[in-house]
């Protein structure tokens, strides 16, 4: 199994439209067939020292293998994602676990 877990940071001037538009197309992220599970969010309301809730959006997804993420960076919907959306992120982290 592997997770791919990014953590978005968007610019503070993204209309609601945009933010909008952002979110449908992580959503459409569930169509990659080889993405097993997809989960989107926002920070959770938790206050820990230890608790990092400043990013914007947090994406998270899980494939059966490497094999699986390497068909999911380079398929249509994730590419689209891409090139409609990065002119909007501030700030990308990437956690890929095995």
């Amino acid at each position: 199994m592997l997770t791919h877990h990014v953590l978005f940071w968007l610019k503070a001037d993204m209309t609601t439209d945009q933010k909008t538009a952002f979110r449908q197309s992580l959503e459409a992220l569930k169509g990659v067939e080889t993405a097993n599970s997809v989960y989107i969010g926002t920070p959770a309301p938790i206050e820990r020292a230890v608790v990092d809730s400043s990013y914007t959006y947090s994406l998270t997804v899980i494939f059966d293998d490497l094999a699986g993420h390497d068909v999911y960076q380079t398929h249509p919907l994730h590419l689209a994602f891409l090139d409609s959306f990065k002119v909007y992120f501030e700030k990308i982290v990437i956690y890929d676990a095995a």
